[in-house]
């Protein structure tokens, strides 16, 4: 970690974040109490120390699968955090979920399948699938569902905890093509286990809404760690471990200064391009844009 990220951290000053409505009061860093063992060593993502935030161990069918850090405020996750497996079958065709647990402190932990008429106060407390009807956004998988072995552990990732508003254009063409490198990767050369953590980016100005009520990304942005892996590996790819990171955009008109646009691309994907970069680099875009001095893996999965 970089010294001016450790003179933030020491300092624990109190800061002002309009996005996130609030004053900065503590830190969250070890309230996944009952889902510790998604995160390297442990340990969640330190630094996140804005109010609003509200930590999800996701339960479903009797288990813990992921964990999700989520903004009631603005119905949407900051992350997922996740081990990958790689899918042992097809994806599947599952019943959306939200969680009950955010509308009713008493209710039960399992996520729980949307129904025909919800409850107002699980309506108020996160995002409903009425959001993205007609919204121009596909829901965008922090966790995705092929980053899980089983059936059970893919149909636990459709739960709109899980989810933010991407646009086509990234969802199915550049962040389609990350996720897969990142896959393929663990396949070849992870020799143990690969943490990922995956989430998202508010605009730095004016924040963007769907329904006026879901808060839209501007980037998307992953990182994983694989602490054990092939020491043997080519010379090009020696730089993507034991960890890397990558940000997406997820608006076409946004500016170069975090992801550059290649020219020639694909009508449909222009625009939403994908930088690769390394895990310090990405901490020190998120520290900028998030005014948090986040350290996503515990002593750097070193």
């Amino acid at each position: 970690m970089s010294q001016r990220k450790m003179l933030q951290f020491s300092m624990g000053a109190l800061l002002l974040l309009p996005w996130f409505g609030g004053l900065v009061l503590g830190e969250i860093s070890n309230d996944f109490s009952q889902c510790l063992d998604v995160f390297y060593n442990k340990t969640p993502p330190m630094g996140i120390n804005a109010a609003g935030y509200t930590p999800i161990c996701q339960r479903f069918k009797n288990q813990y699968h992921f964990a999700s850090l989520y903004h009631r405020q603005h119905r949407a996750p900051l992350y997922s955090a996740y081990i990958l497996s790689p899918a042992d079958g097809k994806r599947p065709n599952s019943t959306w979920m939200y969680e009950p647990q955010l509308a009713f402190s008493r209710a039960s932990s399992e996520m729980k399948p949307f129904h025909t008429s919800m409850d107002q106060n699980v309506i108020e407390s996160q995002a409903v699938l009425q959001d993205y009807k007609n919204s121009s956004y596909t829901k965008g998988h922090l966790n995705p569902s092929m980053h899980q072995k089983t059936r059970e552990d893919r149909e636990a990732t459709f739960t709109l905890t899980n989810i933010v508003p991407q646009r086509a254009g990234s969802n199915s063409g550049p962040w389609s093509i990350l996720e897969n490198e990142v896959l393929k990767k663990f396949k070849a050369f992870c020799n143990g286990l690969m943490y990922v953590i995956t989430g998202a980016i508010p605009y730095e100005s004016e924040p963007r809404w769907i329904n006026n009520r879901v808060s839209v990304p501007e980037y998307m942005w992953s990182a994983y760690c694989c602490p054990s892996y092939n020491t043997s590996l080519p010379k090009h790819l020696k730089p993507f471990f034991p960890t890397y990171a990558a940000v997406g955009r997820n608006d076409r008109n946004s500016g170069e200064e975090i992801v550059p646009v290649k020219v020639k691309a694909r009508a449909s994907v222009r625009g939403y391009d994908v930088r690769r970069m390394s895990l310090e680099t990405l901490e020190d875009i998120l520290a900028q844009r998030l005014a948090m001095p986040i350290s996503l893996f515990h002593g750097q999965c070193q």
